[in-house]
Order: C-alpha cells, then structure tokens, then sequence
C-alpha cells in the first residue's frame, strides 16, 4: 500500500511540475489565436541579439481534427522548444508538419525542437540548396550572436519539397493546406501557406508589416509575387514580421509594394543617367526613411541588391 501511495505521489507530482512548467513557457513564448485553430507568436521587430535570444520571427502552428502543422519554427533550437511548449499548452494531438517558408536561420533554426515527433519537414524546392549555400555562415554568424542560446540548433532540411509549378495540399483533418512557392521574390525559396477554412495566410517574408523589408532576391519578382497575392481572398494574414493582419492585409501589402515601387522607379533613373550604385544607396528612397523600423539597418542593402538586379535588365 505504501509503495502505491508513493508511485501515486511521484506520479502526480510529475504532472504538476510538467503542467507548471507547461505554463511558465506559455507566459514567456506568448502565442495569439488569429483565426479558429490557427495560433502564431509575433517576434520582436529587432535583429537577433543574445537579450531578445533571436526570436525575431514569427512562428506558430494550425492545429486540425488529426493533428497539427507547425509553420516556421524560430531563430534556434531554444525558440523551438518554447514553440513545441506552447503547442503543447493548446493542445496534444501529434505535430504530422513543421513547414518552413524559406530558409532564412529565423525561420528554420528551431526544426531540431520537432525531430522527435516524426513529423514531415516541408519547404520550397530550393531550400535544400539554400541551406547549405550558407550553412557555415549562418552557423558561425549565429552562435556568436546568440551565445548559449544557440546550443542545440541543427541545420534540417525539408524532406518533402514543394516547386513552383506544384502547389500541395496536406489535411490536417476537417482542415487543408495549400503550400504554394513562388519565383524568385524575397528570396528564391518563398514559400506560403493558406489554410482553406480560415482563409487565412501566412506569408513568411513576403511580407514585412512595420519592419523594413528586407531583399534577398529579386525586386521584380517580389513586386509580381505581391500582386498575385492581394489578388486572393482573404480573410487574416500573417507576415513574416509585425502583426497579424486582418481587414487592413490589403494595405500591409500595398505599403511593402509602395516602397520597392519607389526604390525602383527611382535606381532606373540613375541607371539610365549612367549613375553609379553609390549614387544610389546614398540618395533613393530617402522619403520612406520615417516609415520603416530598422530602416537604417537595411535600407542600403536593399539598394544595392536592386540596383545590381536593375542594371542588367
């Protein structure tokens, strides 16, 4: 009797330092439901550094009658175990799929949290070969930036890859998901994800809300991929940085769109005066500056990677 008491006592001690546990990550790694099972955690709107611990991007995951998709999964293994603790506040069905939109290391770094948990990574065709183009980079870059925050993060890639030609659809039960890529446009492996019941989107970075967009691919491409995606109905969108976006999605996408229209307009200007790309990332754009947080921080990249694109077109 004394030994059943004990293995009750044990047991239930366990469950109550697993649900206080459960908890207090829930209150560090807050998630928000935008729409009916669809829950995301909005990353903080700086670049990583070892007090925010990288978790820079936003992140969350759709939870069906079967089981739960995870879309991106953060800036670290760390993040990814503060996700998988917020899931796991919500709700215990198994994760059958982490999708990752691209493969910037805010995004993906967290996959190694969900190894565990058979699920299917998923990504856009090109990501694999992302990855490892600046595997050592990110890597090296990453842990001295983040410290022992870093400690445990693994480089995995998706397994089922989606191109741009073939959208996929994955049932969550009583739930579908259409994961489409997309030519060249933040980068040149974008990947979005729409949940058909909600009419919900995520977007990944091909939206920035508030935070100045960054470009790692192509201004044409993007602007083209912007237009094809306000042509969708929608009900809430959410981007890749800042918040959710409900009725105003529409706007969030037209203000990214004013600023490359802009930048555009005006580096084809310089080009065809024969200027050169110092000229440029010291004198376009310089009216969107009060718009943008971080705007100082990747204005003039965003310059030159235009202005290396435009003046080969």
């Amino acid at each position: 009797m004394k030994n059943k008491t004990k293995v009750t006592l044990s047991t239930v001690t366990i469950a109550i330092s697993t649900l206080l546990m459960l908890k207090a990550n829930a209150e560090e790694y807050p998630v928000k439901q935008v729409s009916e099972g669809i829950y995301y955690h909005q990353g903080v709107q700086e670049d990583a550094n070892r007090d925010n611990k990288g978790e820079i991007a936003n992140t969350g995951f759709i939870i069906g009658e079967k089981c739960i998709a995870v879309v991106d999964t953060g800036g670290s293994y760390l993040e990814g175990k503060s996700l998988l603790a917020a899931i796991r506040d919500k709700s215990d069905l198994p994760i059958c799929y982490v999708i990752n939109t691209h493969a910037h290391p805010d995004h993906f770094l967290g996959n190694a949290a969900f190894k565990e948990t058979e699920a299917t990574f998923i990504g856009n065709d090109k990501m694999p070969a992302a990855i490892e183009a600046r595997k050592s980079f990110y890597e090296t870059r990453f842990s001295d930036i983040l410290g022992s925050h870093f400690k445990g993060t693994e480089f995995i890639e998706p397994t089922q890859l989606v191109s741009v030609d073939n959208p996929i659809t994955i049932d969550l039960g009583e739930r579908e998901l259409v994961l489409t890529s997309y030519p060249t446009s933040h980068t040149d492996n974008d990947l979005t994800v729409l949940d058909k019941k909600t009419k919900t989107l995520w977007t990944g970075d091909l939206l920035f809300v508030k935070r100045i967009p960054a470009l790692d691919g192509s201004i044409n491409g993007w602007l083209s991929t912007i237009e094809a995606l306000k042509s969708m109905k929608l009900n809430t969108v959410i981007p890749g940085h800042g918040p959710a976006q409900h009725e105003e999605w529409q706007q969030a996408f037209d203000d990214e769109a004013h600023y490359f229209s802009t930048i555009r307009e005006q580096i084809r200007a310089i080009i065809y005066d024969m200027g050169t790309i110092n000229e440029a990332t010291e004198s376009v754009g310089l009216s969107e500056k009060g718009k943008w947080l971080l705007f100082d921080d990747y204005h003039k990249r965003n310059i030159t990677a235009a202005f290396t694109e435009l003046e080969w077109e």
